[in-house]
This record gives structure tokens, sequence and C-alpha cells, in this order.
């Protein structure tokens, strides 16, 4: 059973071994402070005073559970800006759409970028690089719900799905990889590749037909995302991509269990912490009781 560390041992190892660039990666948030949303807050807040944040990631679901309707929505205060107060946590968030958020009026999630300095997100996918000294890091953001084909079928519930060229986001995705030259290259988007879930398995088919065969070209180190609302980190063969599930940083699904190229599942809930330097490539899974539960390492192959 893999020992499992506590959150000072955490802090101790990020500042003496991996001082490059740091991001906290959470997803699934919204729920109004209720659940732990609130303690894993605060404690995203803690770590991101101990380890030389960079940028939050947040894969989407930030709003729970029919999005927003303006950027003046009352729930951009009470999912957000009241929760996630620390000090540490005023640095920019990139964020992606969830399926919630197409729920409501995803215009007003990208608008939101003119009201909140640290909420930055110029379209609904697109790419940025990230440098300190010698290492660099893209991070390609993608727009998942379009690329499932049920949120096209479902015109009442997500009405703003089917205005999306599918077919644009996948070139604009095989162009960003193909000419990319960081020293580490992730993708990031709400819906899962792989993973277990109760969810329908057409999701997952979709991502796999559509996206899955992109990052295999490309040789992706990693690609993040949320929905599933626990932790699963899965690697199948014939790729040297690791395909990471990160849990709710508010109401988790202890339900889960391992599939084909299961490393490791968890159904607690949490957030992540992500970071690279020019020679390594690391990903913390910490539980909301501030434990990291499962640990990610890729080595640069020279």
């Amino acid at each position: 059973m893999k020992k499992v560390l506590t959150l000072g041992l955490l802090l101790l190892w990020a500042a003496v071994s991996f001082s490059q660039i740091n991001f906290l990666v959470a997803n699934d948030l919204g729920r109004n402070g209720y659940y732990e949303q609130k303690s894993i807050a605060e404690l995203m807040g803690r770590v991101a005073e101990e380890n030389d944040i960079e940028a939050v990631l947040a894969l989407g679901d930030v709003h729970h559970f029919m999005g927003v309707q303006s950027v003046s929505d009352p729930l951009w205060m009470t999912n957000y800006e009241l929760i996630y107060s620390h000090p540490e946590l005023q640095l920019p968030w990139y964020p992606i759409l969830g399926n919630h958020e197409y729920r409501g009026n995803t215009q007003a999630v990208l608008d939101y970028s003119n009201v909140s300095r640290r909420w930055q997100m110029p379209a609904r996918y697109y790419s940025k690089v990230f440098e300190d000294d010698s290492v660099t890091i893209r991070i390609v953001f993608l727009d998942t719900t379009p690329l499932i084909d049920k949120y096209h079928e479902d015109s009442i519930d997500y009405p703003s799905v089917a205005q999306e060229d599918v077919d644009k986001q996948l070139s604009w995705l095989d162009n960003e990889l193909k000419t990319a030259s960081e020293d580490w290259l992730v993708v990031v988007g709400h819906h899962p590749i792989y993973a277990d879930t109760y969810k329908g398995e057409s999701e997952r088919l979709d991502m796999q037909r559509r996206v899955d065969s992109i990052l295999r070209r490309y040789k992706v180190n990693m690609y993040i995302c949320g929905h599933i609302h626990n932790f699963q980190h899965i690697r199948r063969p014939g790729t040297m991509t690791d395909y990471v599930v990160n849990s709710a940083a508010s109401l988790a699904r202890e339900d889960v269990k391992p599939i084909e190229g299961s490393v490791f599942v968890s159904g607690l809930a949490g957030f992540s912490l992500l970071s690279c330097s020019r020679n390594e490539l690391r990903l913390d899974m910490i539980s909301g009781k501030g434990e990291i539960v499962h640990t990610i390492v890729q080595k640069k192959q020279n």
C-alpha cells in the first residue's frame, strides 16, 4: 500500500526539491461553499502560500448546476469570489467550460475576464506557454462539451453546444500540438478520455475517437480532466500519455473502481499540484485532508 504523505511533507518537498513552475489544478468546484468546498479552498491557499504557484488551472464546472446567466450573476460571489478569497489565490486562474457552464450563458463565463483580474479566459479553447529559467511547458485548454455528441442532441439543456464547430477545434488542436516545442506538453479538458464512471460510455468513446488519436500522435505528456468527481490515474498501452482524472474540489463520488490501465483510483475529494522542472514533470493528488494520495512522475527522455 502506498504511503500517504502529509501536507507538511508536501510543502517541504516542493520547497526543497522542485522550485520551477507550479500550478494548482481544481475542478467541479461550485457548490456555494457547501460540502468540502470551503475547507478545500482554504487548503489550496495554504499550498499556494508555500509553493510559489504560477496559476490555478480551473477545469470546468465552477458553477453547478445551471451555469451563470451573466457576469453579475450572484453565483460568481457564492461559488468563486467569496470562497477562493485566500490572499495566495489572488493569482491568475485559467478556466475552461464544463458541461454545467453549458447549461447557462457560456459567453458570460468568458466575459467575466473583463470583470475579474484573476479570471483569464481568452477563448473557449486556447493555449498558453509558461517558462521559468531553463524549463518551458505548454498547456492546451480544450472545450470538451461540444466534442461529445450527446450534448448536441440535447438542445433544451445545452442550447448553445450546437453552435460550436467541432472540426475547427480539432484542427486547431492538431496544429497547436504539431508546432509545440516546449519541454513539456499538457492538455487539459473537462471530460475524461478513459475513466471508471456511471456516466454513459459514449462520452469517453467520443473523446477517444476525436481527441486521443491526436494526443498520441504528438506524444502529449499528460491529459488532465475532471467531471467524474474522484481521482483516477490511467496508463494505456501504446501511448506515453498519463491520463489523469482530478477529483472534485467540493463534492466527491466515492464509488470508483479500477479499469483497464488503472494505476490508482480514490473516491476522496481534493485537487492536484502540477509541477515541472527541466528534467521532471510531476503531479501530486492532494486529498481534502491535505494528504498526498498519489504521485505521477515523468522523467525527461534524452
